[in-house]
C-alpha cells in the first residue's frame, strides 16, 4: 500500500471518537452532567491518541508494515486536537472563562496546572509537525519532539488525579506507556526518529 493511502486512512480513524462524542452529546447520552462528561471524554481521547501515536513505530517494526509510521504524526495531531478541545471545553463549559474562577482553579487544583502543562508541551510538536519544519530544524527536530514524552508523563499524571472510580484505567494507560518506553529503550538504535 502506498504511503499517501496510509496517511489518508489515519485521519478518519482519528475522527471516529469525535463523531461518537458528538453523537452522544446530541442524543443526550452524556449523563446528569453532560458538560463535565464531554470535557472528560475529550481529555481521555487525547491521551489515547497520544499513546496511539507512540505505538505506530513499534507496530510498524513488529508487523513489518513500514506505512504505519506515517500514522504517528496524524495521531499526534489528533492528540493535540482532542487536548485543545478538552482545554476549550473546560474553560468554556465548566468555567465560563471567569478570571476569578480560573485563578481559583489554578491555585487550588494542581492537576489542572499539570494538565495545562501537558497541553502546552504539545504545542511545539504540533507547530513543527510538517515535513518542511523537519527539514529546516534537522537534528534539532528530533530533540524537540522528545517533548512528547514529557506530554505523556504529564498527561498520565493529570488523568490519574482526575480519575474518579479506582485506578484500573490509569494502570492500563501507565502499563501501555511503560511498555512503549521499554521498547524504545531496547530498540533505540532502530528508532531514529521519535
Amino acid at each position: 500500500m502506498k504511503t499517501k493511502q496510509w496517511t489518508w486512512m489515519a485521519w478518519p480513524l482519528g475522527a471516529i471518537p469525535l463523531v461518537g462524542v458528538i453523537y452522544q452529546a446530541a442524543a443526550g447520552l452524556l449523563g446528569p452532567d453532560p458538560a463535565e462528561t464531554l470535557v472528560e471524554l475529550l481529555g481521555w481521547w487525547a491521551l489515547v491518541m497520544l499513546l496511539a501515536s507512540l505505538t505506530m513505530r513499534p507496530a510498524a517494526q513488529l508487523l513489518h508494515t513500514p506505512g504505519l509510521v506515517i500514522w504517528r504524526r496524524t495521531f499526534g495531531l489528533w492528540a493535540f486536537a482532542y487536548a485543545s478541545m478538552h482545554f476549550l471545553g473546560w474553560g468554556t463549559l465548566l468555567l465560563g472563562w471567569d478570571p476569578d474562577y480560573l485563578a481559583e482553579e489554578l491555585t487550588k487544583r494542581p492537576y489542572i496546572v499539570v494538565g495545562m502543562l501537558a497541553w502546552l508541551s504539545l504545542w511545539p510538536l504540533a507547530l513543527t509537525s510538517t515535513r518542511k519544519s523537519r527539514r529546516r530544524l534537522g537534528h534539532k527536530w528530533v530533540k524537540l519532539h522528545r517533548l512528547v514524552f514529557l506530554a505523556l508523563v504529564l498527561g498520565l499524571l493529570h488523568q490519574s488525579w482526575v480519575q474518579k472510580s479506582g485506578y484500573g484505567e490509569t494502570l492500563i494507560f501507565v502499563s501501555v506507556a511503560v511498555i512503549l518506553l521499554l521498547y524504545r529503550l531496547l530498540h533505540g538504535r532502530n528508532m531514529v526518529n521519535k
